[in-house]
């Protein structure tokens, strides 16, 4: 069995630890460098698939933690290198597909895009776009039609069991799982020593909720998160800076301050 890590850390990527435009996190490199020092986990939890996060958690070198992926929807092993069966998401492109026309006209899936649209609305490269729509568990979107239309299309979806949730660019779908769903099961396998999440979107909210700490980061490209409980304790926090660099920042206050309580505890 793993041995508890003293600090795990959940953290969302698009505009979180990944830069909003370039998705690198460059920035952030001292922050994951005292963090393996430490002996702390990462966990990667992101509307990515998990054909997107292996590669990316491989090069983190955090591939011996599980990974969050579509927004909750699945979780991926520790170590796990492979896609697994896609019939969740088959299911729910079925039941996608039986919304009456005139409700489903202002959402575009990605299964209803080629790999190039996909490239286009996100921004990344085509091999990178095609591993988006390598879908398992989830289908993210945009909306094009009316709020009103859009809050009927979420409606209607409910009533078929299907949840609609709002990220930083996309309107998903899934069966309704969360990342605070998936956050509390690898917590009660591995029990840290302290939780600490990061995000920057309304899909992130229950996440930071859960944890002991949490990070709001910074995200100049979209309006920012509404105060939520536990800011005025400072259970939660925002950061100043966007993206990895603010990531950075909070991030290594906190394994400063996790080093300080061990020498503490030491010499107490």
């Amino acid at each position: 069995m793993t041995q508890a890590p003293p600090l795990m850390v959940f953290t969302d990527l698009d505009g979180t630890l990944l830069d909003h435009d370039s998705y690198r996190w460059d920035a952030a490199t001292d922050a994951l460098d005292a963090l393996r020092a430490v002996g702390a986990a990462v966990v990667l939890a992101s509307s990515k698939t998990a054909a997107e996060i292996i590669p990316l958690r491989e090069e983190l070198g955090f591939s011996h933690w599980p990974a969050i992926v579509e927004n909750g929807a699945g979780l991926l092993a520790a170590s796990e290198t492979h896609v697994g069966p896609a019939a969740d998401y088959e299911r729910l492109r079925t039941l996608l597909n039986k919304v009456p026309m005139g409700v489903r006209t202002g959402f575009r899936g990605f299964g209803d895009m080629t790999v190039a649209e996909v490239a286009q609305i996100t921004g990344l490269a085509t091999d990178a776009a095609t591993l988006a729509k390598q879908r398992a568990f989830s289908e993210p979107g945009l909306w094009a039609g009316s709020d009103e239309g859009r809050r009927h299309f979420i409606a209607t979806l409910a009533e078929m069991g299907v949840s609609g949730r709002e990220g930083g660019r996309f309107l998903t779908l899934s069966f309704g799982q969360t990342k605070a769903d998936q956050m509390a099961t690898i917590i009660d396998e591995f029990r840290p020593g302290q939780t600490m999440a990061l995000g920057d979107a309304p899909n992130d909210v229950e996440m930071l909720q859960t944890a002991g700490l949490g990070v709001i980061v910074a995200n100049p490209h979209r309006p920012p998160l509404p105060p939520l409980p536990g800011e005025e304790t400072g259970r939660i926090i925002r950061t100043d800076q966007p993206g990895p660099i603010g990531w950075n920042s909070a991030v290594l206050s906190v394994v400063e301050r996790l080093g300080k309580d061990r020498k503490d505890n030491i010499h107490g």
